[in-house]
This record gives structure tokens, sequence and C-alpha cells, in this order.
């Protein structure tokens, strides 16, 4: 049993033990973690960019829009490319890699369909440790994660970084930051719940538990922001020329769109929705609704 159903078990999820049936695919898992990837997916594209469109000075709408939409297509390519199995590459082997994933699944080998010429189907290898979906499901999920990830570090250099500085900047990011950090929290590395690849695992409380991205995505992209900011320094012409958001209707709108969204983020984010999706459903739309 490996790292990830070891932390189900801790955590009262039903495991799989000896006489389990063998895995096989479930079709509502595999289409609600789907339909997740869609909604995380509109986070960033209309989500983010209409949020943070919304924010900046007219003459930079259309730049902010386009920042958000071309990383939804460059971040696409790396995660297929190198990004994934940097991320997830050995998640199955116990101990899993430390630090960084191996190349197991580099352009998507391992991942993608294969055709059996013997039965004359195609076939998609099921996910080791979440064996009701398949692998390639959990590679779009995830991917989902990579691409808003950068998407919100834009808003902090919103109207102050060249486009074709920007696109060089999250290609490293993603590489040098996102991918160890993802493998570190959720891909068995020296974070991840219950891995044997964790040394601290009994002072840490047995690892990180991030359903929401917490780690991953939010803490990773804040603190890069905030260094983005420090860096540039301020915009020109700020304290003495005006600077009005452009349209604040944009920007409530994306905010909504990302509210939405967010149940798509949270309710697949353990890839095991019959257990955990009405779980993650209840925190996302209690609390906003009274504090409203």
């Amino acid at each position: 049993m490996d790292f990830l159903q070891r932390g189900a078990a801790a955590e009262g999820e039903p495991s799989s033990g000896p006489s389990a049936p063998a895995p096989k695919l479930d079709t509502g898992d595999n289409a609600w973690v789907l339909t997740s990837s869609a909604l995380v997916l509109m986070m960033t594209g209309p989500g983010l960019a209409l949020f943070y469109s919304g924010l900046v000075r007219k003459k930079n709408v259309l730049g902010v829009m386009m920042q958000c939409t071309f990383l939804m297509c460059l971040m696409s390519v790396i995660w297929a490319l190198w990004g994934y199995t940097l991320s997830f590459g050995g998640d199955s082997l116990s101990p899993a890699p430390k630090w960084i994933g191996n190349l197991d699944h580099l352009c998507m080998r391992g991942v993608e369909a294969t055709w059996d010429a013997s039965t004359g189907k195609s076939v998609i290898p099921l996910h080791p440790s979440y064996p009701t979906i398949n692998r390639l499901t959990h590679m779009l999920f995830q991917g989902m994660f990579f691409i808003i990830t950068p998407a919100l570090i834009c808003g902090a250099f919103a109207e102050r970084m060249k486009f074709s500085t920007m696109v060089v900047f999250m290609i490293l990011w993603g590489t040098l930051v996102y991918c160890p950090l993802c493998h570190w929290v959720w891909g068995g590395g020296i974070l991840a719940y219950g891995s044997p690849a964790n040394p601290n695992a009994d002072i840490s409380l047995g690892g990180a538990l991030d359903f929401a991205g917490g780690t991953v995505v939010h803490i990773s992209s804040g603190v890069s922001a905030l260094i983005c900011a420090l860096v540039l320094g301020r915009r020109l012409g700020y304290g003495s020329d005006p600077m009005p958001p452009h349209n604040l209707t944009y920007t409530a709108i994306g905010a909504a769109m990302l509210w939405v969204g967010w149940f798509g983020f949270n309710a697949a984010a353990r890839c095991r929705p019959a257990v955990w999706r009405p779980a993650r459903f209840v925190p996302r739309i209690s609390p906003p609704r009274p504090a409203g």
C-alpha cells in the first residue's frame, strides 16, 4: 500500500486490502474529475482574466487578458512535455523520489492511451493510487493547477512587465519552483503525508495535508508575487498620475467565477469523488454565505 493509500486509511477512507477486487475505471469518478478540471480552467480564463483586467487601467486591459490566456496555452504544453513527470514521476514507488519526480512520464509516456493489438482496443493506464480514474485524467486535473498558479502571480506585475519577459519568467518559475514543490507535497516527496520519503513524518504529524493547494498553489504564488512586486518596484507615475480601475464590474464577475470554480478546485482535490465531494462542497458555500 503506497503513501497515498496509507494517508487515506488514516483519514477514515476505505483502502484496498488483499481481498479487494481488481482496480476498475469508475465512469462517475472519471467524469467528475474531468468536470472539475473544466471548472478550475474556468478560474484562469475568464475568471482571473476578468478579475485582474477590471483592476488595471483601460490601456492595459487587453494585455492582462492576454497574459492569462497565453499562460493557459503555454503551461499546458510544458505540463504535458515535462511538468507532469517532474511533479508526479515515481509517485507510485515506495519510497518515491524525495526532491523531484523522475522521467517516467516524460512527454506523457505511460499516461496517454496506447493501442493493444491483441484486443483491438485502446488502453489508458489507471492511476495506481486512485484506481477509479485513469492516469490521463489525473494529469489533466493537476495540469489545471499548473496553469492557474502562475496566472495568480500576474496581478503582482500587471502593467509593469514586458510580455516576452513574462513568458520566460513563467517557464522558469513553473519548472524550477512549482514542479519541485508539487512533488514534495502531492507527488510523494519530502513533505507528502504518510510518505516514506518524508524524514520528518513523526514531528510533522505525518506530513502536509494540502487539499486546496494552500502550499503548492497559494503560498508559492503569493510569495513569488510579493518578490516580483518588490523587485519591479512601483509603476511609473504612481502617486502622481490618476490610476483608477478600468471596470470593477469585470472584477466582480471574475470573483464570482473564481468562487464557482473553487467547487472543482476542492471537491476533486483528492481524486476520490465518491468519498470527498460533499465534504469539499460545504466549506466553499457555507462560510462565505453568512459573511456576505
